[in-house]
């Protein structure tokens, strides 16, 4: 288990959650140490057909530029292995995720920043309430199948439902 805390106050962060036996590696990413709510790990696969990176991301509703700028660097930065997936919750409710259009300036950078990087987003359902804000991206859609949105199920006080995924490692990346 993986585990970035928010620096001040109760409660935030992220975590990410494997299987015991699976070699996992934080990255250090030019800006891991900023105020970016985000968590890089590689992961080695154990067949020795190479490396993934995963991805865990919780940007605040209120977030500014600047802090969503030291992210898209970090996604620079990891996007260069073939194999990632991005996790997390965005916080743009005005992005609509079918037709790919945002009303804001910053969604709209973080959907120009998503298509730059050939990311695909395969969530479908939601997760809370209306809106679409977990999301899952990859490079490479054969690398998810059978997500899990667990209905009612969260972590700890979290209004969000639980999301679980098979990352499929044998699919010759």
């Amino acid at each position: 288990m993986a585990l970035r805390n928010r620096p001040r106050g109760k409660g935030g962060g992220v975590a990410l959650c494997a299987k015991n036996g699976i070699d996992c590696t934080e990255l250090s990413l030019k800006n891991s140490n900023a105020q970016t709510e985000s968590l890089w790990v590689k992961i080695r696969d154990q067949s020795n057909k190479g490396n993934f990176v995963v991805s865990v991301y919780y940007r605040l509703a209120v977030q500014g530029e600047e802090v969503d700028e030291k992210f898209f660097l970090q996604l620079l930065e990891a996007s260069c292995l073939q194999a990632m997936i991005l996790t997390g919750n965005c916080n743009h409710l005005d992005i609509c995720w079918k037709n790919g259009k945002a009303n804001g300036k910053q969604s709209r950078k973080l959907l120009e920043c998503i298509e730059e990087k050939f990311l695909v987003q395969v969530m479908e359902s939601l997760t809370t309430g209306e809106a679409l804000l977990d999301l899952l991206f990859t490079k490479m859609e054969e690398l998810i199948r059978a997500v899990k949105i667990g209905v009612g199920c969260s972590l700890g006080c979290s209004s969000h439902a639980l999301v679980e995924f098979p990352i499929l490692r044998g699919t010759g990346w």
